[in-house]
């Protein structure tokens, strides 16, 4: 296993592919704290965000074994991305929440306008939390993620940068144009917001 400690993401599912269960031992220890925090930063429950943890390497073993996984030397960002689909998931299915507020950093809060800040807070008094995951999920996938990382994971405009590998000016700009297009899927399908 010490052979093998040095090898990148990409090597070690490559070896696991092969049937090298050590290498997928090396991923998960390498990995598991990590994916792990988005999980229960997104769950706020020991016990749930264990469970879908498990749910989440399970569904990374199948993919991985079907041969489906394309995104060598991205590992992380892979995993932390089927972490927070598998909670959405979670959260659709249990339709108890909703958007938190909005806390926009202060460097970010000269981007918006008033009416692109309460947008989501205003879905979030008025829309079942259903309504609003159909509405995010309706926009383009960058949108979507950057919208997922602020609000759910509360995570700032560095980390998703970060995180996505952007800058944060192109960050910042993903959710702008997120929230200027959930206004638009608002005003498509009369939704009424007070």
């Amino acid at each position: 296993m010490k052979s093998m400690q040095g090898l990148s993401d990409a090597a070690l599912i490559n070896a696991y592919k092969k049937g090298n269960l050590q290498a997928f031992e090396i991923i998960l220890s390498k990995y598991k704290d990590p994916i792990y925090q988005t999980i229960y930063m997104l769950v706020r429950d020991v016990a749930l965000a264990e469970d879908l943890f498990q749910e989440v390497f399970i569904k990374i073993i199948q993919t991985i074994r079907k041969g489906n996984y394309t995104e060598e030397g991205k590992f992380l960002p892979w995993a932390s991305r089927i972490a927070r689909n598998l909670c959405m998931d979670y959260f659709r299915k249990q339709k108890t929440t909703a958007l938190k507020t909005i806390d926009v950093e202060l460097p970010a809060a000269k981007n918006y306008t008033n009416q692109d800040l309460n947008t989501l807070q205003l879905l979030e008094q008025t829309q079942s939390a259903e309504t609003v995951h159909a509405l995010i999920d309706q926009l383009p996938d960058e949108q979507k993620q950057v919208i997922q990382m602020r609000f759910y994971e509360d995570l700032s405009f560095k980390e998703i940068a970060e995180q996505t590998g952007c800058s944060i000016n192109t960050a910042l700009g993903r959710m702008r144009y997120a929230l200027i297009n959930l206004r638009k899927l608002i005003n498509e399908q009369s939704l009424v917001l007070q």
